[in-house]
Order: structure tokens, then sequence, then C-alpha cells
């Protein structure tokens, strides 16, 4: 059932002023209390994302990756996220029910197909569950199941069983690379647990239980905290210690990679009923949730030197908020459903693009890769396809549950 489409949202606030000192996470907000009000900021915010997506979309032949001056830039195979732009696609057709985004995203899936044979990379998770897992779900035709099925083989030839981790860069020939594991992997796992569920076959979901564990044993602080990376000897899979890319320093906390670890290792309890997981997002969780300023919107790393007072990455609060709406049903605690209507709320009131005629994409204020100097406070495509998951959890669960199934065992 699709949720009607409402009067465009034609005004925003400006960027919101990051606070110098961390608000309670769990405090009471009138923004959450009302409920109405909060509704009526969502529906706003997912009216202006399809819009937007309207006007864009028929015009788009390639994935968009991020933004240049507002308008996107294009990968012709997809990258590593060529999954959400057929993914927000589908979540958009959900929401309005206008038969144009579902033949988009059928088409934009398709240009997907090569790479579920790609051993080269373990974002396949990314690239086949928001577009081809959730092709089948909504169609039922065999072809999506089956690809998606291909893409989870193709996964786990990057598993290494001596570490129990599945390596993240490099082809499997590249001896660079070879023991570097990072958080992001642990969104990919559940491409793994649908390959199981569909083939009756527990090899893919075992691969996915032994990189989760490896995860929760090497990758958390005692704090709750993590770093992007943390490295094994690829032969022996000893461990060599934490590291980063994309966060300031092996010792801080990339925003967006805690976003991925709290959502990740949720989804993993989902599949498996495993507590250890379920407890070691709660510290993600929780860490994330007491670093968060006034605004309600991530800096990109917690723990940088200039922190909190630095560049947002909207992109992780969004992504935090879906897996903040998880915890909240799975331990029963209220608190963790305020903390993401904040954010999904504070991202729709002063992270739109909604000011701006020349923008291409819904959300503004991410950052991508900060010590590169690669994308800082840009829009990028899987804030957008969050923002609009997160959205359609809040306002019409069943229907997002269509799309990625959010049941649990």
């Amino acid at each position: 059932m699709s949720v009607s489409r409402r009067t465009l949202l034609t005004t925003a606030a400006g960027a919101a002023v990051a606070a110098s000192t961390s608000t309670p996470a769990f405090a009471a907000t009138p923004e959450v209390s009302d409920q109405a009000t909060v509704h009526r900021t969502l529906r706003q915010a997912a009216d202006y994302a399809v819009a937007k997506l309207r006007a864009v979309a028929p015009g788009v032949t390639a994935f968009p990756v991020g933004t240049k001056f507002e308008k996107w830039t294009y990968s012709q195979n997809g990258d590593w996220v060529g999954g959400f732009w057929p993914g927000q696609l589908w979540l958009a057709w959900l929401y309005s029910g206008e038969e144009q985004f579902k033949t988009l995203a059928l088409a934009s899936a398709e240009k997907l197909a090569p790479r579920q044979n790609d051993t080269g990379t373990h974002d396949l998770g990314f690239l086949f569950y928001p577009s081809w897992v959730t092709a089948w779900r909504l169609t039922g035709e065999e072809k999506w199941r089956a690809g998606a099925i291909q893409a989870a083989s193709s996964l786990i030839k990057r598993y290494n069983p001596a570490g129990k981790f599945i390596r993240a860069w490099g082809a499997l020939t590249d001896p660079n690379n070879a023991g570097r594991v990072i958080m992001d992997t642990m969104m990919n796992l559940d491409l793994l647990a649908f390959a199981s569920a569909q083939t009756g076959d527990p090899k893919y979901l075992d691969i996915a239980v032994a990189h989760a564990r490896t995860a929760q044993q090497h990758f958390p602080r005692p704090d709750g905290s993590t770093p992007h990376v943390f490295d094994f000897d690829p032969v022996t899979g000893a461990p060599v210690g934490p590291n980063t890319v994309q966060g300031y320093s092996p010792a801080s906390c990339w925003s967006r990679g805690q976003a991925w670890g709290v959502y990740g290792f949720t989804t993993i309890h989902r599949r498996t009923g495993d507590p250890e997981f379920l407890a070691t997002a709660r510290r993600l969780a929780d860490f994330a949730l007491s670093r968060l300023t006034a605004d309600h919107v991530p800096v990109w790393d917690y723990l940088a030197p200039q922190a909190p007072d630095d560049v947002k990455d909207a992109s992780a609060g969004v992504i935090m908020a879906c897996g903040l709406l998880d915890l909240a049903e799975l331990t029963h605690r209220p608190q963790y459903r305020d903390s993401a209507l904040r954010i999904l709320t504070a991202v729709s009131r002063t992270c739109l693009t909604t000011k701006s005629t020349r923008a291409e994409a819904s959300v503004a204020r991410c950052t991508r890769n900060r010590p590169a100097e690669d994308g800082v406070e840009v829009s990028l495509p899987y804030a957008d396809y969050y923002l609009l998951e997160g959205i359609l959890r809040v306002l019409d669960r069943r229907g997002v549950d269509r799309a990625i199934d959010l049941s649990s065992v």
C-alpha cells in the first residue's frame, strides 16, 4: 500500500549551526512528542525527494555517485553505489504509486547485471540488495532473485577462512589490502542472508555470521566507538590492528562507519537472533548518540580534533536513523525511535536542497572522504536513498517491508 503524495515542500530552514556541547541523546523534545508535526515534516521531505526524482530521473542514464556544484556526476558500471539509484526509485514508486518510477527502477537495475560476477569488491550487497533483491520482492520475476544469489556467490569468494573475514578491497589476486576489513562490510552481509534463505544452503549465512563475529571482536572499543578499518595478516589471520581511510585517524570514529555498524549489526541480529549482535549494535548506537550535537546532524568524524565543530555528514545520520528504528523494535526501548525521529526531522528541516534551483539531489551536507578532500559537504546517492527508507519506515512500514524485508527470525 503506497502513501499518497502530499503538497510539495517549497521552503526549508537554512543550515543549522553546530552546537559546541553535546545534548543528551534521549532527552525529550517537543518535536518528537508532537507526532503530527513530525509526520508532517517527514511527509513534506518525502514529497520533495519524490518530486526531485520525478524531475531528474528521466534524464539519468548512468549511476549517480556524488555531486559537483549540485549536479550529479556518474559512473557507468555503478562503482560501489549503483544499487542506491534504482533503490530510491523503488521507494519513490512505493510512496507515490507512479508507474514511471517502477519502469526507471527496472531499467537502472538491469544495467548492474554484469556486476553479479564481480569478485573484486565487497560491495555487492550495496549493489544488489536495494536494486535486484528489491526488484524480486516487488515483481516476483525470477531473474532478479537469481542474479542476487549469483552476486552472493561472488561475494563469498572474498572470504578469508584463516581470519574469518570478508576482504574489503582489491582483486583476489592482488596482495595489497589482502587483510583489510572495513566496517562498511557489515551492510553487505544481508545479501548473504538472503542467498541462504532462498537456496537453503547455509554457507552464505555462515560466512556472514563468521565475518560479523570477527568484526564484533575487533572493531568496538570499550566506549562503543569504532575505527573505519581493522587489518589482519592475510596468511595467518592474526589481527594487526586498527587503521583508517575515511576517518581522521586509526583512533578516531568516522561517523558513517559507525552508522554502517549500527545498522549492520542490528540486521545480522534480525537474521540470526544472536543477542550478542544486538548488544553490539546498541553499544555503537549509544556512543554515536552521545556525540550528537543539538542540531542532530552527525559531524563527519565524532573524534576528530575539531569535532563537534566540524563539517557534517547527513548521510551518516539517515543511515543510523534506519538502524535505530530497528533497535527500538528489537529492544522495546522507545528512546531509540525518538532519536531516529529527531535525526530524520533535523535532516528534513536543515539538510535538504530546497533553496537551490540547480540541485539534482535531495540531501545536502554530506561528506564522502574528508581526509582526501573528496566530496566535502556535497550530495550523495546513499543519503537520498536512506532518507526515503527512514521516512517510509515511519510513515509506511508495511510498504518498505515489501521492498527490503524488515522481518526478524
